[in-house]
């Protein structure tokens, strides 16, 4: 018998001020790689670059990521 894991218990909730989707997942995928850049949230997301980078801006206003020279990553 497979042995069940609860998935909540491996992510932090999500900070209530994002509302939007696509900041939810654009938060979710920073925080499961650790950090990432444009490049690497379009491959991995398949979004438009100029959605991510909106959506980056909006974070980052709100300080809830941070950039580290072309990557970004969650603020501590």
């Amino acid at each position: 018998m497979l042995e069940q894991t609860d998935p909540i218990d491996r992510i932090s909730p999500l900070p209530a001020e994002i509302g939007s989707p696509q900041g939810k997942l654009v938060y979710l995928a920073l925080e499961t790689s650790g950090g990432a850049t444009v490049a690497d949230l379009h491959r991995t997301l398949n979004m438009r670059k100029l959605s991510i980078l909106s959506v980056l801006a909006s974070l980052s206003g709100r300080g809830l990521i941070e950039q580290t020279d072309a990557e970004y990553v969650l603020a501590n």
